[in-house]
């Protein structure tokens, strides 16, 4: 559990083992890599309000987010705004799954922990 008095918002990163790409490697890393696994990306800017309410949550709510089996990965859209382009991004924090290649949806901004949960269930199915 995160001490909320001491809260950081890379913790996240280390904590999901959230792997960077970028617009250099996304394809590579997340699309075409090989697996069956669903992956999340975290697409989120520096500094971003947010994106810190994602990240917190996340620290407080670690075992509800690993009980979901998600490979984790993350990008900074601020600093690699081709990456956000590519996405269409209107705001931040988005979260776009893959899974075999195939780009299954997205959630954009931070529904909160249930709707969250919830939406990656239903990727998830039956």
């Amino acid at each position: 559990m995160t001490d909320p008095t001491t809260f950081d918002p890379a913790q996240v990163f280390r904590v999901f083992a959230m792997r960077p790409v970028a617009t250099t490697d996304f394809d590579q890393v997340v699309v075409n890599a090989p697996g069956d696994d669903l992956r999340c990306v975290f697409l989120w800017g520096q500094d971003c309000y947010n994106c810190n309410l994602f990240k917190q949550a996340a620290l407080l709510h670690q075992q509800a987010l690993r009980d979901l089996g998600l490979t984790w990965f993350q990008a900074d859209v601020y600093a690699d705004e081709p990456l956000g382009r590519r996405f269409g991004l209107h705001g931040v924090p988005t979260f776009v799954l893959y899974r075999g290649g195939k780009r299954l949806g997205r959630i954009t901004g931070w529904p909160g922990l249930p709707q969250f949960v919830a939406a990656i269930r239903r990727q998830q199915g039956p």
